[in-house]
């Protein structure tokens, strides 16, 4: 089945909106490399380059390929059109959003919990599994994570308040 996005003027950002600020946040990116490797050293030491050498480069080629795509899209050689209607969007940031949170969680409360936490909040709220086998799933995960992580592979994932005061 397949839909015509174009059939629906307004439903969602055009293509040259998100290309605009793809192309306006990569070459902040690239800037953010290029200042950052020039206050590292981007020349060579007498150890060899330092370390801002390399970095310094990519940061250049991703400034300049982010200027090609930002004069193509004002010359009008890309598409205009609908890039996603706000009913697929919501549906992408039901997943960006709670692993943003994940990622940002895990500093505070440990790998585990915040693991637990998120396969509990996407059983429940996405899949609409009752809390018995949320509950079971997300624990047991954990708990098979942690022993294959920390006994067997004997790799020290990082751990929270819960796994300290638990003695893990």
């Amino acid at each position: 089945m397949t839909e015509d996005v174009e059939r629906t003027p307004g439903a969602g950002p055009s293509h040259r909106a998100v290309e605009i600020g793809v192309a306006i946040a990569t070459i902040v990116f690239a800037l953010i490399i290029i200042y950052g490797s020039i206050q590292a050293g981007i020349n060579w030491g007498v150890e060899g380059p330092r370390a801002g050498f390399f970095p310094f480069y990519v940061g250049l080629i991703i400034l300049g390929a982010s200027v090609v795509n930002l004069v193509q899209i004002f010359s009008g050689l890309t598409k205009d059109g609908l890039f996603a209607d706000w009913s697929q969007l919501r549906q992408v940031l039901s997943v960006v959003i709670p692993a943003a949170i994940y990622v940002a969680l895990i500093p505070w409360i440990g790998i585990y919990v915040a693991s637990a936490l998120l396969i509990g909040v996407f059983m429940k709220w996405l899949g609409g599994y009752g809390w018995p086998l949320v509950l079971v799933i997300s624990i047991g995960v954990l708990l098979v994570t942690f022993v294959v992580f920390e006994r067997w592979f004997l790799v020290p994932l990082p751990k929270g308040p819960v796994e300290q005061f638990l003695g893990f």
